[in-house]
């Protein structure tokens, strides 16, 4: 495929998105009707389209046009491209620019700071209550594609012998600052899957600040840990590495997403017994609870969901997240551990959650919490570890 045509296929996914369809559907969709696109090309559609819904607003507004011919005009901008080379109409390129779009080109529009933000008005101004003139800063982290981190599995193997093992592939990694676990991908990440560190379960992929979330955890031998909301398992997995002589527990409420921890903790070489019914006695000395929250924290890798959430979602994720941190504490021994992750950036979600179950369980003190901001060192998480019954320590 020539460049046109990479962008008159980005065109038709992204006209598609923005009527109201889920942008990974239209990729493979599109993928599957056009065979003939080799994995390089496949790979350029997908990188054009996911960093028009990082941009969305902004590539909107510097092109003057609201569709998807817009925000590719607003892509090639970006990169450096000029669009009248783009817009030809030669071959299977999108045809060039009509009298009306390029009068909106070239007005040359002043962006407002929730244009440039790339954010609805309505998360921004939520942001912003939170973060005064720092949402600028943040919403711009956000705009930008998120690094690929792997975890070493310490159980298995090193750092340094992974580095090596994918440098004989033509995988190039460098360690990330603080998170002892932490390998990120700085050349050729799509050969990861079918490299041999993969296959013998030296590695996942896993975000650096997902990992230091597991690292705030003192996990010691023989203790009793449940994973609540544990999903594929990855910080399942994590804390089993970090801890392979603790006994491990999952449950999730969908059992198809613990299907695949199954197989991970397989390949990974450690043993965690998967829960068939909810948790509900006090027999755990940890239990973890990574909440179904907005995924703001994520919107680098997911940035259609910033697109998507609604207040009426975000207010409907806030009464799952209460509930599950009660059925959690029921589940956690006297002098145990609970810990409540979410990766958000919304204090609705965060701060606001854990002062109100506090306020309504005394029976648990605040031992420690950590923001994870985007960037410092992945997506941005937030993290509080709880303790019941203070006085008594496991």
């Amino acid at each position: 495929m020539t460049p046109s045509a990479r962008y008159a296929a980005a065109i038709d996914v992204l006209d598609s998105f923005l009527n109201g369809e889920p942008a990974e559907k239209l990729l493979l969709n599109w993928a599957r009707k056009n065979r003939y696109a080799g994995s390089k090309d496949r790979a350029a559609v997908r990188d054009i389209v996911f960093d028009c819904l990082r941009n969305l607003s902004s590539f909107q507004a510097i092109s003057g046009i609201y569709n998807g011919r817009g925000l590719a005009v607003g892509h090639c901008l970006n990169v450096g491209l000029e669009p009248t080379d783009v817009f030809n109409g030669e071959g299977y390129g999108p045809e060039p620019l009509n009298e009306v779009e390029l009068a909106s080109l070239n007005s040359k529009p002043t962006l407002n700071n929730v244009q440039k933000g790339n954010l609805p008005d309505w998360i921004f101004q939520m942001l912003k209550a939170d973060l005064a003139e720092e949402v600028n800063v943040l919403a711009a982290k956000l705009s930008l594609r998120a690094p690929v981190d792997l975890r070493v599995n310490t159980a298995k193997t090193t750092l340094n012998a992974v580095r090596l093992t994918l440098e004989k592939e033509g995988i190039s990694a460098q360690p990330v600052d603080y998170v002892g676990t932490a390998l990120r991908i700085v050349q050729n990440q799509r050969r990861i899957l079918a490299s041999k560190a993969f296959a013998d379960g030296w590695v996942e992929f896993q975000d650096a600040a997902s990992q230091a979330v597991v690292n705030l955890l003192n996990i010691q031998p023989q203790t009793k840990i449940l994973d609540f909301c544990a999903g594929g398992g990855g910080k399942t997995l994590a804390m089993a590495a970090a801890q392979p002589a603790a006994k491990f527990n999952a449950w999730d409420i969908s059992t198809e997403r613990l299907k695949s921890l199954k197989v991970r903790a397989k390949r990974a070489g450690v043993t965690v017994s998967v829960l068939e019914t909810k948790p509900s006695a006090p027999t755990y000395d940890l239990v973890f609870v990574d909440a179904p929250c907005s995924g703001s924290g994520s919107w680098r890798r997911n940035p259609e969901g910033k697109w998507r959430l609604t207040l009426d979602r975000l207010n409907q994720l806030h009464a799952i997240q209460a509930e599950l941190i009660q059925q959690a504490a029921a589940c956690t021994k006297s002098g145990g551990i609970l810990v409540y992750v979410t990766c958000s950036i919304f204090k609705y979600e965060n701060q606001a959650q854990v002062d109100g179950f506090l306020n309504d369980y005394p029976a648990f003190k605040l031992y420690k919490k950590k923001n994870f901001v985007i960037g410092d060192p992945g997506d941005g998480f937030f993290c509080a570890i709880l303790q019941k019954n203070s006085d008594v320590r496991i």
